[in-house]
């Protein structure tokens, strides 16, 4: 438990400081990202972004998780 709440910890502290020093995150506009538009809708399928943090997250758990 002790070592999820630091990495939820430091995760915060970093998307903070690039919040502030107003760094581009490239997430939400891959390409692979599915978007369409219609007439009066909007709809946005983020597939590469969702498989990216899946990879992401899942190598931080297993690294941590030893």
């Amino acid at each position: 438990m002790g070592k999820l709440l630091i990495i939820i910890g430091l995760t915060c502290v970093v998307l903070g400081l690039l919040i502030i020093f107003k760094v581009p995150i490239p997430l939400g506009r891959l390409p692979g990202d599915l978007s369409f538009k219609g007439e009066h809708v909007q709809v946005y399928f983020p597939i590469v972004t969702c498989l990216i943090l899946s990879v992401v997250l899942s190598l931080l758990f297993y690294f941590f998780g030893k």
